[in-house]
């Protein structure tokens, strides 16, 4: 989440439940999906109106923990506020870029300033069309029009098809083997971007990238972790100043995994190069032990827009991933609190009718203490009690 300023007080209830949240958006949204295979009680929550965003999941059935975060007073206030809607969910399709001579999010010549920065409809109140749904899936899609910085027209169809994945096929997926025991809800997404215009895009005119957020539920015992490849000079294609150089309170590097805390009172945010990252991330509850993952394609040689706010020297050479921690910005306001998980696809120059298709697996799994170390170690090559001790009590 980058240059966000809304109210405060939206702030869902704590201790939700699925059921809960699934209760809640049916009474106020038009079009909710739960997604469901027989005999499991792992469920998917999607949403049309708030462009086929899945909103929350859970391993456990209506009493289990809801994962998603919700706002609960923005969505029940039924009003649109400036800049952007944060309604919450667990993964959201945005554009990028976001800032820079290609930007989505500023009219062209503006500053770049938030007075300026604005999430485009597409993106943020459009409600997507249900064209095909089973028990497991359902598809969305939406046509639409947008500029960018460079006065740059984009004609574009976006298709998300959201699958509820069984155990083998997410291990298969996420290139993992969980331990016995564990419970698991792990669903995919796959969203495709189509240049229905006809005018084929060019890097000196911009291209567009998918960008997939997930907006989760923080706890003080909640980490971040993101693995990289450990080069010698890793640290060249991390960025942890967005918005202001994070603390050692709240960011740890190892030789091979970035630990960010993510409690939701302090507000930063990272970036990981393709050169870098790994395609798979995540964060884990030390509390109960649970982790969640998400795992994405990388393009080594792709173009990845740079979204900061400037005129930029490398437009092409921005993050595949992203991780951010919410808090309370400057004049005591914030829209969380939250953290995120975000990562993107490559930009291509694509010729009218073609299309790019980007998948991410997002899961969540539950079980002991035992088990989920298990898990923690064979992914980050850490256990909890290192993840923990990285982060000491005052």
């Amino acid at each position: 989440m980058t240059g966000c300023k809304e109210n405060s007080s939206d702030k869902a209830p704590v201790a939700i439940t699925f059921g809960q949240d699934a209760d809640f958006l049916h009474e106020h949204l038009e079009d909710v999906v739960v997604l469901q295979h027989a005999n499991d009680s792992s469920q998917v929550l999607v949403s049309g109106d708030y462009q086929a965003r899945v909103m929350t999941s859970t391993t456990g059935g209506r009493q289990g923990k809801s994962y998603g975060w919700i706002n609960y007073d923005l969505i029940r206030s039924g009003k649109y506020n400036p800049h952007i809607n944060a309604f919450g969910g667990e993964e959201r399709i945005w554009l990028g870029p976001e800032g820079g001579q290609y930007a989505l999010f500023f009219p062209p010549g503006a500053p770049f300033d938030f007075n300026n920065w604005q999430t485009p409809g597409l993106l943020d109140t459009a409600k997507f069309t249900q064209v095909n749904k089973t028990n497991s899936s359902v598809t969305y899609s939406k046509s639409d029009s947008l500029k960018n910085y460079a006065g740059t027209n984009f004609d574009i169809t976006l298709t998300r098809r959201i699958s509820l994945l069984d155990k083998s096929i997410f291990e298969k997926q996420a290139g993992i083997t969980l331990p016995p025991g564990v419970s698991l809800v792990a669903y995919e997404t796959e969203n495709t971007l189509t240049n229905s215009g006809a005018a084929a895009w060019n890097e000196h005119t911009g291209l567009l990238s998918i960008w997939l957020l997930g907006m989760y539920r923080p706890s003080d015992q909640t980490v971040i972790a993101a693995p990289f490849k450990p080069l010698a000079n890793a640290r060249e294609y991390i960025t942890d100043d967005y918005f202001g150089k994070i603390s050692p309170e709240y960011l740890q590097v190892k030789d091979s995994v970035l630990l960010l805390k993510a409690d939701g009172k302090s507000r930063g945010k990272i970036g990981l190069s393709p050169q870098v990252a790994r395609p798979i991330a995540g964060s884990v509850d030390l509390n109960s032990g649970s982790i969640t993952l998400i795992s994405f394609s990388i393009a080594d040689t792709g173009h990845y827009v740079n979204s900061k706010w400037e005129q930029q020297q490398a437009p092409y050479k921005g993050d595949v991933l992203n991780c951010y921690n919410d808090g309370p910005l400057a004049d005591g306001t914030q829209m969380g609190p939250f953290y995120e998980l975000e990562s993107s696809s490559d930009a291509r120059a694509l010729q009218p009718g073609e299309s790019i298709v980007y998948r991410q697996v997002t899961a969540h799994i539950e079980g002991d203490k035992t088990a989920m170390n298990q898990l923690a170690q064979s992914i980050w090559q850490l256990s909890l009690e290192q993840i923990a001790n990285s982060f000491p009590a005052k």
